[in-house]
């Protein structure tokens, strides 16, 4: 299960509409190779559920996971931050052994 913030939730919700994203999108959250310590995170909506996505709702807000991604995503939650140290969506994930400075990469 991933789960999201109430802050998180409020955010996705305004990107949604400022960016002009019919209701049908969801969020996609998804993990790859790359960054300082070698998988990072990928956030994005989208349309189309493929065949592999499990699809988790929380809070309203329908998250679309592909079968790569979930090993490293099962238990994350999504925040978002506003203040001093940084703004952005945070991931909260207790499947993650080490993490980079900026918090957009980690290591299992």
């Amino acid at each position: 299960m991933i789960q999201v913030t109430d802050k998180a939730k409020e955010r996705l919700s305004k990107l949604k509409q400022e960016e002009g994203h019919p209701d049908n999108h969801n969020v996609r959250v998804a993990v790859q190779g790359g960054g300082c310590s070698g998988l990072m995170y990928q956030l994005e909506f989208d349309a189309e559920i493929k065949e592999d996505d499990k699809i988790f709702e929380d809070k309203g807000i329908k998250i679309l996971v592909d079968k790569k991604s979930i090993l490293y995503l099962l238990g994350t939650t999504l925040d978002f931050s506003d203040g001093l140290n940084g703004k952005g969506f945070q991931f909260i994930n207790p499947n993650a052994s080490r993490t980079c400075g900026c918090g957009e990469s980690f290591s299992v």
